[in-house]
């Protein structure tokens, strides 16, 4: 996996590494079930449709966190417009910038 780049609207902590992608296929509501606010379940992010385990990272995506807003959805649109607010799997308006840094997630 790449390593990520910062949104430009988040902290000056470092940029979160993604581990290695789920195999296992997830609905969104699948998905929002692991959104850090459990924490005894693991935190879950999809880039581009794609899920990660980012439990290491609890501090960063877990309650409280500047990347909480992430945990538990698709935050492809969010983080390639570095977006905290507009948190959505939907990047088929995205110009070329955005996707490039999308890209650099994932």
């Amino acid at each position: 996996s790449k390593m990520s780049r910062l949104p430009p609207n988040a902290s000056n902590e470092p940029a979160p590494k993604l581990a290695e992608p789920k195999d296992t296929p997830f609905t969104s509501a699948q998905l929002a079930e692991y959104d850090g606010t459990d924490s005894d379940r693991p935190i879950y992010v999809a880039v581009k449709g794609t899920v990660f385990d980012v439990t290491g990272k609890r501090p960063l995506y877990g309650v409280g966190g500047s990347y909480h807003v992430f945990a538990g959805k698709d935050a492809s649109k969010g983080l390639a417009t570095g977006s905290m607010t507009d948190v959505t799997g939907d990047y088929s308006f995205l110009d070329e910038s955005q996707l490039k840094t999308l890209d650099d997630w994932y």
